[in-house]
């Protein structure tokens, strides 16, 4: 698909893509207005559109050039939503079909980042089939044995943290995993006690490493209320890590964004190993939060891009980009 704006226009119209249905949705409008925001102060048309049965149609009637893909969680950040816009020929901001599909997989990233030589925590996948009556015990079993305690345990496709659980007990794993396959597959895996960083990335042809940031939370790891309620977690540039493990958290980032094929943007999250001071890769989002608490656009700041430089860079990287 070459995305090539078909406009007399001096901008092209932005149809920014927000909502939806999924467990993220509040998270979304609130990206997806703070887009909105900035890409109007510089003098784009925009239209906000809330997905839902009728995006086709609402796509249609916009008139826009270009679709800024403001959601989270399925399906707008699983490659659906990428491929109904690859089929309609209409050019998006962010990552394509595939990269999105296997970075919003907790269980088939890590794998591929695996192969890839990029650190990842030992991890185990969880099928909702494996619960019920001796299958469960089974289950507790098998991963206790291949995990130890304390372990993670955590849905395989959301974000923002939900369903995360960090099990202690062994008596608390079953309530974790029934917990977790509410969404559908879930993941378990070791516990790496350490820092927690995250490196945004930024470019599709020649991407290029943000400002790695450490997060502190006031809770016992970053979960939602920590992401988006102001106070709750505390942002750390530069990280309290050696330079050394600063250099190796963007290598590993720009690897995993170019090793899954991600276009224009992306934010690596990683756990610091108390141990042996390495980074351990936790997850890819191909489309990072751009909320007032959002790690991202933050990043950005301090490698002294504003916010709405950042927002237009993104629309301009996606139409200067041609076949995904």
């Amino acid at each position: 698909m070459s995305p090539e704006v078909k406009t007399s226009r001096t901008k092209p119209k932005v149809a920014v893509l927000m909502g939806g249905s999924s467990v993220e949705r509040e998270i979304s409008l609130i990206t997806g207005e703070k887009i909105s925001e900035a890409l109007i102060s510089r003098g784009y048309d925009v239209a906000k559109i809330d997905l839902d049965e009728d995006i086709v149609d609402k796509l249609k009637a916009s008139e826009a050039d270009i679709v800024f893909i403001a959601l989270h969680g399925s399906p707008g950040e699983d490659g659906t939503i990428q491929g109904l816009l690859e089929i309609i020929d209409v050019p998006y901001v962010g990552s394509g079909v595939l990269a999105s599909a296997v970075g919003i997989d907790k269980i088939r990233s890590k794998m591929l980042f695996s192969a890839m030589g990029i650190p990842a925590p030992f991890h185990l996948p969880v099928s909702p089939l494996e619960l019920g009556e001796e299958r469960t015990d089974q289950l507790v079993e098998r991963l206790v044995g291949a995990l130890g305690l304390p372990m993670v345990i955590k849905p395989s496709k959301t974000g923002s943290a939900i369903g995360v659980r960090i099990v202690r007990d062994k008596a608390d794993i079953e309530s974790a995993v029934r917990d977790a396959v509410k969404f559908g597959e879930a993941i378990a895996e070791e516990f790496i006690a350490g820092t927690e960083i995250t490196t945004g990335v930024l470019g599709t042809e020649q991407p290029r490493a943000l400002p790695t940031i450490e997060i502190v939370s006031d809770g016992e790891f970053y979960d939602f209320e920590a992401k988006y309620t102001p106070g709750k977690s505390e942002h750390i540039i530069p990280p309290r890590v050696s330079p050394e493990v600063v250099k190796k958290a963007e290598a590993f980032a720009i690897a995993a964004h170019v090793g899954l094929g991600c276009s224009c943007f992306s934010r690596v999250d990683f756990i610091v190993d108390e141990e042996d001071d390495l980074p351990y890769i936790l997850e890819i989002n191909t489309i990072p939060g751009m909320t007032p608490t959002s790690l991202f656009p933050e990043a950005a700041k301090a490698a002294g891009i504003d916010f709405e430089d950042l927002v237009e860079s993104l629309v301009k990287l996606a139409l200067a980009e041609p076949v995904r």
